[in-house]
């Protein structure tokens, strides 16, 4: 995993511009610990960070690929293309020559061999960019489903792109500027397409490629997901699916560094567990290390929420003993969460606030702990999402609501009625972004994109067009979150799940199929049958933990009075002071996490302004 910026510009030499791709460059320091390359000529500079995961030692970036003894074009590469050996045997047979170890130069000469349509041959997590030399074009390329980023921003002769905003932000061009579509991005839990933050920012979509040369730009879809009849009966789907299942994970098993997994003890991480476990002992007769996250007195204390019913650590640890892993228990106490480093950074991280707080500093956490033994996790993230694991996706209300069901599900909360992170804020900026609005057009937008099958019945139809919100409108955040925090640490998270031949298949399986014994999840139980423990198989699931701990209540209250009482807070124009007053008289409950969310919401969202100098376009 790495980072990648760069610039272009038809109207002037950019060899000249090397302190400012430097610049570029350091933002995504973190993102790349390994290794830093520049390459500027003419009228194009690019500039990567490296974390090396294949040819430790021969795979340094910008890498450049020579035709005829001249540089015929330059990559810079962020993820991993998991079919890259075969690919590299087409174009051996082809003519082709390499001269690294590297799924990057494949993805080059594939370019060189196929042009724009190779996209479309590449499997994997990615996101790259490709300088054209000899046409003068730049071919910017992100992965099926956006496991890895990449913004860009349009200048009047060029582009500038990078993984994360803060590398554009950090061009003299682009400003910290914020419109109301952009802080509705900030405060969605339904992301819009190739919506960014900020306001002069774009994503590039996932499957799509977009190449700008001197004549404009050219955006073209490579992958999309379509409806197609599903035919297996649901004995041979059970088999089709653990067979793609042991493909998927024996390939992302591939790394010349330590990998591990990412062990909750819930079905999805589980079960990649299990098959990493068998594959990695047939394979290299070593153990697949795990590591789990809890915090100090978590199980002995644990009570139960909405949506947690259980906590992690026992079901984990038994997992680690049916499958022989190295099992490492991450223990995080309370003065780590409420580290002001720490938290800051995860701000940082994100180059946004957030309400999930402590859940998105325990990841942070988690994953610099697990730097320090790997650098490649394979997670479970994305199960929910193609199996239907969702509680919301078995509430009437929520499933038959003319809204993203999840949205009907986070205002059921009495917390949350006023929306998530949202109570805090004046009512005259909440009448401005006008939340209610804006997710009935985009909902409406999102409805109208599904591709059905025909002859569908009603529920079929119905659920089909869940899976669909759920992994175009829902997923992007989840992918985003767990991409930054881990990268902070120049960790690689691997996502099985996230597979498209997996996701394409799922998508036409039936949902009948997917809750055949009355359960969520009941394909995929069906296919851990044989790789889990009954306790696991038959596990309620439960989201990341959150801490318990009355002592984070009251560091977030207290970080709340000092930020009412601080007349230079910028959030402060934007606080609905009489709401916080009420929040200050009555702390509430350690355990009633969403209302915590509106205060981490509020403190985050002063910190962003703040450290970015936000101009809020209003």
């Amino acid at each position: 995993m790495c980072g990648i910026t760069g610039w272009v510009d038809f109207g002037q030499d950019l060899s000249r511009e090397r302190p400012v791709l430097q610049a570029m460059t350091d933002a995504l320091a973190a993102r790349g610990v390994d290794g830093q390359g520049l390459w500027l000529n003419g009228h194009a500079a690019l500039g990567h960070t490296r974390t090396a995961v294949i040819d430790v030692a021969g795979g340094a970036q910008p890498l450049a690929v020579e035709e005829d003894g001249r540089t015929a074009a330059v990559i810079v590469h962020n993820g991993e293309i998991y079919n890259f050996q075969q690919l590299r045997g087409e174009l051996q047979a082809r003519g082709r020559r390499f001269r690294t170890r590297t799924d990057t130069e494949v993805a080059l000469q594939a370019y060189l061999e196929w042009g724009p349509s190779f996209a479309s041959r590449l499997e994997g997590i990615f996101a790259f960019a490709i300088w054209d030399v000899r046409r003068e074009e730049l071919v910017l390329v992100r992965d099926r489903l956006g496991v890895k980023p990449l913004f860009y921003t349009a200048l009047p002769q060029g582009v500038l792109f990078g993984s994360e905003p803060k590398a554009l932000l950090a061009h003299p061009a682009v400003r910290p500027v914020v419109d109301l579509e952009g802080l509705r991005e900030l405060f969605t839990v339904a992301k819009q397409p190739g919506r960014a933050v900020f306001r002069d920012m774009r994503e590039l979509l996932p499957g799509h490629t977009l190449t700008i040369g001197r004549d404009g730009a050219r955006l073209r879809t490579y992958w999309t997901l379509t409806a197609r009849e599903h035919t297996d009966d649901l004995r041979n789907t059970v088999g089709t699916v653990r067979d793609l299942l042991d493909d998927i994970v024996r390939r992302e098993l591939v790394a010349d560094v330590p990998l591990c997994t990412a062990l909750s003890g819930g079905l999805d991480s589980s079960t990649v567990t299990a098959v990493a476990a068998g594959l990695r002992w047939k394979q290299d007769g070593e153990r697949i290390r795990t590591f789990v996250t809890t915090f100090d007195g978590y199980v002995e204390n644990f009570q139960k929420d909405d949506v947690r019913f259980s906590p992690d650590e026992p079901y984990a640890a038994e997992v680690a003993a049916h499958v022989s892993s190295d099992h490492v228990n991450i223990r995080l106490d309370p003065d780590a969460l409420m580290d002001p480093g720490t938290r800051l950074d995860v701000v940082l991280a994100q180059d946004a606030p957030s309400t999930l707080g402590d859940m998105d500093t325990s990841n942070y956490l988690t994953s610099r702990e697990i730097k320090t033994h790997s650098t490649v996790a394979l997670v479970g993230e994305v199960a929910d999402e193609i199996f239907g694991g969702y509680n919301w996706m078995f509430k009437p209300e929520c499933v038959g609501a003319d809204v993203f069901p999840w949205v009907v599900n986070e205002g059921l909360h009495p917390s949350n009625r006023g929306g998530q992170g949202r109570d805090l804020f004046a009512v005259g900026f909440l009448e401005k972004l006008d939340m209610a609005g804006h997710y009935a057009d985009t909902y409406r937008e999102a409805v109208a994109q599904v591709p059905h099958q025909t002859g569908e019945s009603p529920e079929e139809a119905r659920m089909r067009t869940i899976g669909h919100l759920t992994l175009t409108r829902w997923l992007p955040m989840l992918l985003d979150r767990g991409d930054r925090l881990s990268m902070r640490h120049a960790l690689e998270l691997r996502v099985p799940y996230a597979d498209h031949r997996l996701v394409e298949y799922l998508y036409n399986t039936p949902w009948s199929f997917k809750t055949f014994d009355g359960q969520e999840k009941s394909l995929l139980r069906a296919v851990a049958r044989d790789l889990l423990p009954a306790s696991v198989l038959e596990r309620k699931k439960s989201p990341w933990p959150v801490t318990q701990d009355p002592a984070y209540t009251r560091m977030l209250h207290a970080e709340l009075a000092a930020l009412a009482a601080d007349d230079s807070a910028p959030i402060q124009p934007y606080l609905n002071h009489e709401a916080v007053r009420r929040t200050l008289d009555h702390p509430g409950d350690a355990h009633d996490w969403p209302s915590r969310m509106h205060l981490e919401m509020a403190l985050q969202f002063n910190t962003w302004l703040r450290h970015y100098g936000i101009e809020l376009a209003i």
